[in-house]
């Protein structure tokens, strides 16, 4: 029956499945039919032609079909496996165009070479025959860097996660319905890509809410529409800095601008922070940086906030210098007990500040939707640069947050949800001090989602926050924010917003039991 032809073999043993092989011991000659109808499974949801093609493009690449090996006709094949013969020209039309099969008219169709080139091969025979193989290259050093210092949690919900807000209290709904309305009369500006700068409407209601909010200087054609903070570093950094340029970030700090920072190129110089906020040192001011980040009015993640004598200073150390000075601004509008704070970027008369911002904590963080308020100076450039690198889009995502803001939702889900996180706040301050009383001091606790639990000189926060996840519990450890840890302050992040009332005693109770074993453990040993 069929066509025979020859098939060059490696020598193999044993059953190979589907596609691997042709398994058995070496052999010269092969009908392919039989090969291929052993292997083609006409159950399977997985078409037939899928199938075949899958096959050949292993047989060739493994080098059982040699280069050089003349294939059967489709019309001989498809008899051979009784399917139909535009099933195979499909094939060998799909195998000719992705270069594994050449094909002549008159003269049949034939496996084409696909080894690596000569000159490959004569460089790989003149290495050194006792030199040891080469380990390969992965990812960069930069790249290694990176994924080693990575903070990111495999867990992003559930007491208790810092800086996460309840999604489960958004008003659907209302954006639902925001949302079905502007897709009923979508128009073909809000399907392409973004202007730079983002949505124009949105941009205008944003200005108007910062001004009012967050005693913002600006315009609408200052705000650029971004994806989160990241991105808007991310540009910053980009656009101002070059490779080895000097960043001042706080000590401690958020891990993931550090990070951004660092995979840019920048020379990181840690300034330490007291209760008045950024603290430079008399060497630092010797040496002014490109860029310097802060988090003016609520210090992430211990929680204070810098104090005007501070945010003058650092404003005319700025304007002296030619330093830019990125606010990131990320979770200010939930305040408890006093009205938000002023904005740094406020006090600026001289534009050396770049004002960031996340809409993610006051909605939900899958909006991945940010802003910057750049100075007039930067629009045109940041415009562009956005553009250049990101082609930006979600129009229709920015034109329903538009609706939402101008329609009043915004503001009032952020007091709605501002009354709801003090609740929470005081209610896990509470089942602190029933288990330690005053023996754990909290900070950081007047804003924001979180705060801190700090913990004793000798405690090790991040063994604690490893025990706590086995054991249900997210937290993370204080260290871990720091640039140099052997001056850390040890403490656990709490974050409190995304907790269930009722949820939060009985979670806080499986912490507790993990930081007492901890605890008990450093006064053995000491």
């Amino acid at each position: 029956m069929g066509s025979h032809f020859n098939i060059h073999l490696g020598a193999t043993s044993g059953h190979c499945a589907r596609g691997s092989g042709f398994g058995g011991k070496a052999l010269d000659t092969i009908i392919l039919a039989d090969w291929l109808s052993t292997r083609l499974d006409r159950t399977l949801a997985e078409p037939v032609y899928r199938q075949l093609l899958d096959l050949m493009q292993q047989a060739i690449l493994t080098g059982q079909l040699a280069s050089g090996t003349k294939l059967p006709s489709s019309r001989t094949l498809a008899g051979d496996l009784g399917i139909a013969r535009n099933t195979v020209l499909h094939v060998y039309d799909q195998l000719t165009a992705e270069g594994y099969v050449t094909s002549t008219t008159g003269s049949g169709t034939y496996v084409a070479d696909t080894a690596p080139s000569d000159g490959a091969a004569s460089r790989k025979k003149q290495e050194p025959v006792d030199e040891p193989p080469r380990k390969p290259c992965i990812i960069s050093k930069r790249g290694e860097r990176l994924i080693a210092q990575a903070g990111v949690s495999p867990k992003q919900w559930g007491a208790f996660m810092p800086g996460v807000p309840d999604v489960a209290e958004f008003p659907s709904r209302t954006w639902s319905r925001l949302q079905s309305r502007l897709w009923k009369r979508a128009s073909p500006e809000l399907l392409t890509y973004a202007p730079g700068g983002g949505y124009r409407p949105l941009r205008r209601a944003l200005s108007d809410y910062l001004r009012v909010a967050r005693s913002v200087k600006c315009t609408p054609d200052q705000i650029i529409i971004t994806t989160g903070i990241h991105q808007s570093i991310d540009l910053s950094v980009r656009l101002l800095t070059d490779t080895g340029d000097r960043a001042w970030v706080e000590e401690p700090c958020y891990w993931g601008v550090r990070s951004v920072l660092q995979s840019s190129g920048l020379t990181l110089v840690p300034v330490p922070v007291d209760d008045e906020g950024l603290n430079p040192t008399a060497r630092d001011m010797t040496a002014p940086p490109r860029i310097a980040l802060v988090t003016p009015s609520h210090q992430y993640p211990l929680g204070m906030v810098m104090s005007l004598a501070r945010r003058r200073a650092l404003l005319e150390f700025a304007r002296q210098h030619g330093v830019w000075i990125i606010e990131d601004d990320y979770d200010s509008e939930f305040r408890y007990g006093s009205r938000p704070l002023s904005s740094l970027q406020g006090l600026d008369d001289s534009g050396q500040t770049i004002y960031v911002g996340s809409l993610g904590k006051m909605l939900f963080p899958g909006l991945r939707m940010g802003y910057m308020v750049v100075p007039d100076n930067l629009v045109d450039t940041f415009r562009t640069g956005i553009a250049e690198l990101y082609r930006e889009g979600q129009l229709m995502q920015q034109a329903v947050l538009t609706e939402f803001i101008l329609d009043g939702h915004l503001t009032s889900h952020v007091r709605r949800m501002r009354g709801l996180y003090g609740e929470r706040r005081e209610l896990l301050i509470n089942a602190i001090n029933a288990r330690f009383g005053d023996t754990l001091a909290v900070r950081g606790d007047e804003a924001g989602l979180h705060f801190v639990l700090e913990l004793p000189r000798g405690a090790n926060d991040v063994a604690i926050a490893d025990d706590a996840l086995a054991n249900g519990v997210v937290t993370r450890p204080l260290v871990n924010y720091y640039v140099n840890r052997d001056a850390a302050l040890r403490g656990l992040m709490l974050g409190y917003a995304c907790v269930p009332n009722h949820e939060i005693a009985p979670a806080f109770g499986k912490l507790a039991g993990v930081i007492e074993r901890a605890l008990t453990a450093v006064e053995v040993t000491s």
